[in-house]
């Protein structure tokens, strides 16, 4: 990216459901990326923003809050706080984390189908719905499982299956049980509204075509689906938890979740900032608009959300839409049902944020491919790269500054071919470490990080400054300015970790602050104080990992 300063970047997260915890596998595909890409952007002068918010409405959220004796309202509002704390704990701070029941959300969803509507998208048809004689009452989609019809997965929700990612319509699920009482439901007569999704299939293969910067993987699996025909897609629910449907004759129905939810990072975007009317189209239209998302939810994002974009008229549809694979948990499925996960909450319990942003980051490719959570490759990565690499060479060259020369960075005298080779490859790691963020590797970015700490160790240990007292000056120069540069590329990997190497340094500005090319020069003068040097990273033991284990069982 060029001229990145002069540009507007939005940047949204798939929104977490308000149901329960945050799991890491929501941190890896969904809350982690767009953190990276984010503080790049800014720390290029990019003017960026990154929004998210709780996903407020449905079923399940409606039951949940029963049982509590509470409002739906007020239990959504527990998890928007709950989300907000733990992503903040992770160093994850969004511009707004909003809520998708939020007034200007509801608004804006009632005025998408005010328009789509006008438009033509919308009409009315009955439809055999589930419904629990035992329980007497209609089943909404969360509330009925059976068998995907296109897969064959079994124990699948009758409105999408999360084996294969299809979206299913009502009545297609086989073999249906009721979910509460286990038993058998009957069908019976609803009239809901439908959005036209079958007449956008030659505009969506149109935008998949003219779109290089989508995913290819992705945007394969989305034309094998239009391919196969797209049916039009039942929008409304008998439930009272939801956006109303803005008429009168529509019974006290509300949209489905999946209707609203997308429309909320538009509302986020522009609370963030500060637009609306006219003005807030303007502004969402003249911005890189990037969607993160898991591959779990790519037939919305695909089809869905810019189809409704394209009926509604006015709000461009995203630029990239970033699609990260699931996360296993030590080679199985993550499973909230089956007690096979880790919370966010939990892990962080036991572990510094930097390190599960350190571990993620490494392991999850820019495809849909899935990556494994290894609790003994995550302690072998944190104490053979983060502690023996970058923990060490930091550490080493800030104890010579307070051993040898007071805790004052010494003057150098001029540098010689090994600081002219290290400084070159400094140069080089700047340049491809914001390449590579710029093209969605950061798993490949952090590699390049760490791939010149390993040269900035092999320029020290070559060097010996405690062997060559007539070059210990400069080689303790060039090292602190080496640190300084390794913090400045570290720091949209680990935020928390790369400011307290900065403190070290001496420095009093916070590092978010520096600019990113900043990295490249030597920004640690002779003279500099520095802080009291420690060890930033400490060893993962087997003990720490018992910890972690006991969570699953």
């Amino acid at each position: 990216m060029t001229g990145l300063s002069d540009r507007n970047f939005i940047i949204t997260a798939a929104l977490p459901y308000a149901y329960d915890d945050l799991h890491l596998g929501h941190v890896a595909s969904t809350h982690l990326p767009p953190d990276i890409l984010y503080r790049y952007l800014k720390s290029r002068g990019a003017r960026a923003i990154q929004v998210c918010a709780s996903d407020d409405f449905g079923t399940p959220i409606l039951i949940a809050a029963e049982k509590k004796g509470v409002k739906p309202s007020d239990y959504v509002a527990e998890w928007n706080r709950r989300f907000r704390e733990d992503l903040g704990r992770l160093g994850i701070v969004y511009d707004i984390f909003d809520r998708t029941s939020s007034p200007e959300n509801v608004r804006l969803v009632q005025d998408f189908f005010r328009a789509l509507d006008g438009n033509g998208f919308i009409f009315i048809s009955d439809v055999d719905q589930f419904y629990c004689e035992y329980d007497d009452k209609f089943l909404p989609d969360r509330y009925v499982k059976g068998r995907c019809p296109h897969c064959g997965a079994e124990e699948q929700y009758s409105d999408a299956c999360e084996n294969c990612g299809r979206t299913l319509q009502p009545g297609q699920i086989l073999d249906p049980h009721c979910s509460i009482c286990g038993r058998a439901p009957v069908m019976r007569k609803s009239s809901h509204y439908f959005f036209k999704l079958s007449a956008f299939s030659a505009r969506l293969k149109e935008w998949l075509s003219q779109s290089p910067r989508l995913q290819a993987d992705a945007k394969n699996y989305v034309l094998n689906w239009i391919k196969d025909g797209l049916q039009d897609w039942d929008i409304t629910r008998d439930i009272p938890w939801g956006v109303p449907v803005p008429l009168k004759e529509a019974g006290g129905k509300v949209f489905y979740g999946w209707f609203d939810n997308h429309l909320c990072y538009i509302t986020a975007a522009l609370k963030a900032a500060g637009k609306t009317g006219e003005a807030g189209v303007k502004y969402w239209n003249e911005s890189t608009v990037y969607h993160f998302i898991g591959k779990d939810i790519v037939y919305h994002h695909y089809l869905f959300l810019p189809s409704m974009r394209m009926g509604e008229g006015h709000y461009k549809l995203p630029d990239l839409i970033p699609t990260r694979g699931h996360l296993l948990l030590q080679g199985r499925k993550i499973s909230r049902s089956k007690h096979w996960m880790i919370t966010v909450r939990d892990f962080l319990e036991g572990f510094p944020p930097d390190y599960l942003r350190f571990y993620l980051t490494r392991i999850v490719p820019y495809s849909q491919a899935d990556a494994n959570f290894d609790l003994k490759e995550f302690a072998d990565k944190i104490n053979n790269e983060l502690v023996a690499n970058i923990g060490n060479f930091a550490y080493r060259a800030l104890v010579f500054v307070k051993n040898k020369h007071g805790g004052v960075v010494p003057r150098p005298s001029g540098p010689g071919k090994e600081e002219e080779a290290v400084t070159g490859d400094l140069v080089a790691a700047v340049s491809d470490t914001g390449r590579l963020i710029e093209e969605g590797h950061y798993d490949r970015a952090l590699r390049a990080v760490l791939d010149f700490s390993a040269k900035c160790n092999q320029y020290f240990q070559h060097r010996a400054p405690w062997e060559n007292p007539e070059t210990e000056p400069t080689t303790v120069y060039y090292s602190c300015n080496l640190v300084a540069g390794l913090a400045v590329l570290l720091h949209p990997f680990l935020p928390f970790s790369s400011e307290e190497i900065w403190a070290q340094l001496g420095f009093k500005e916070p590092l978010a602050e520096r600019g990113w090319d900043s990295a490249a020069g030597l920004t640690v003068p002779a003279g500099q104080r520095i802080g009291e040097p420690r060890p930033v990273y400490r060893k993962v033991e087997e003990s720490d990992l018992g910890k972690v284990k006991v969570l699953l069982g």
